[in-house]
């Protein structure tokens, strides 16, 4: 890969990393219940979200709990575990895919809850499951370049409001199998949130060094997963083959400035079952050093990969090396090394 598609990064570390989980657990005997009419006038077996994806529960907010007070939260947490105060924050970065209106940006809302100065650029990015990752490269460029000491990356997702209309629109007497099994990703999401610090090395000798990594697109496939607060629609076939073709391409290419066969942990974004073993066969890593957290949270977007590191962090120890990738729709890949 060539331009673009690599970044190194000389001066940043992962300063902290920290998730709000959602309190109220759904499993998905309950949502089986809810379907049991649609299953069977499909004749369609229960228990698919466990066999198939191996999502056996997710978190959905109480009452009185938003994803913004849950990314507010884990931000405030990121920055005491960091040491850091709100005044010395440059930058923040919202990676939401959760939105509850075209404008202003969730970032705006985030940045007020923080309590961040005025002088603290604040924006979103939005790149399906990719944009926490695609947040700190970009965060670590600019730290890099000298033009801000500290970046907070931020992420809140609902996926309340899009379960909801997707059991309402299975109910429905014209839906079929087809329909079904296109909606089947919706019932896997889960409500999350998670925040992370990026700051200089030199200063903060006991982060995590960001060494760099690599991204590349697929864009042909922007078809194949298109959601929205009304339903997540997608072409699951199409979806893995395309998804396993660009992650091996990337992967092979990556090898010409990255050495990733041997990696401590491989913190992936949470799909399923499904997509987790055929990662692990296409590039031929060791199943044993990916974390899963989609069986209990499911698939919480962006959130994912930043909540299974904070899982994994008491684990880790200094000098084991981490790698963040992912693919999200549309299609993009994203892998990241972290040096422990």
């Amino acid at each position: 890969m060539t331009g673009n598609a690599t970044t190194t990064h000389r001066n940043v570390s992962l300063l902290s990393v920290t998730s709000t989980l959602a309190s109220r657990v759904t499993t998905s005997d309950e949502i089986d219940a809810r379907l049991a009419p649609v299953l069977k006038r499909l004749k369609l077996p229960s228990r698919l979200l466990q066999r198939v994806a191996g999502v056996h529960e997710r978190r959905n907010w109480e009452e009185g709990q938003t994803f913004y007070s849950a990314a507010i939260d884990a931000g405030k947490r990121a920055m005491a575990s960091a040491g850091i105060t709100p005044d010395k924050v440059g930058l923040l970065i919202n990676t939401s895919v959760t939105r509850k209106h075209l404008e202003p940006s969730v970032a705006v809302k985030m940045h007020d809850g923080l309590g961040l100065p005025s002088s603290a650029i604040n924006f979103d990015i939005a790149n399906a499951c990719l944009g926490f990752v695609n947040g700190m490269t970009l965060a670590s460029q600019l730290i890099d370049a000298g033009q801000i000491e500290y970046a907070v990356i931020i992420d809140g997702e609902d996926a309340d409001e899009i379960q909801h209309n997707t059991i309402e629109r299975l109910h429905r007497p014209d839906i079929s199998r087809t329909d079904f099994m296109s909606e089947f990703a919706s019932l896997t999401l889960g409500s999350g949130a998670a925040a992370a610090v990026l700051g200089r090395t030199d200063a903060n000798p006991n982060g995590h060094r960001i060494l760099g990594g690599v991204t590349r697109a697929a864009t042909q496939f922007n078809e194949l997963c298109v959601g929205s607060v009304d339903g997540m629609f997608t072409d699951a076939k199409a979806l893995l083959k395309g998804g396993m073709q660009l992650v091996t391409s990337a992967w092979k290419d990556a090898r010409t400035d990255w050495s990733w066969s041997a990696m401590d942990r491989y913190v992936m974004h949470q799909v399923s079952d499904v997509h987790t073993n055929a990662i692990v066969k296409a590039i031929g890593i060791d199943r044993s050093r990916v974390p899963l957290t989609y069986p209990t949270l499911g698939n919480v977007g962006p959130a994912s990969i930043p909540i299974t590191l904070a899982a994994q962090a008491d684990t880790l120890k200094g000098g084991d090396r981490v790698l963040l990738m992912g693919v999200g729709s549309g299609l993009n890949t994203a892998m990241m090394e972290l040096a422990w």
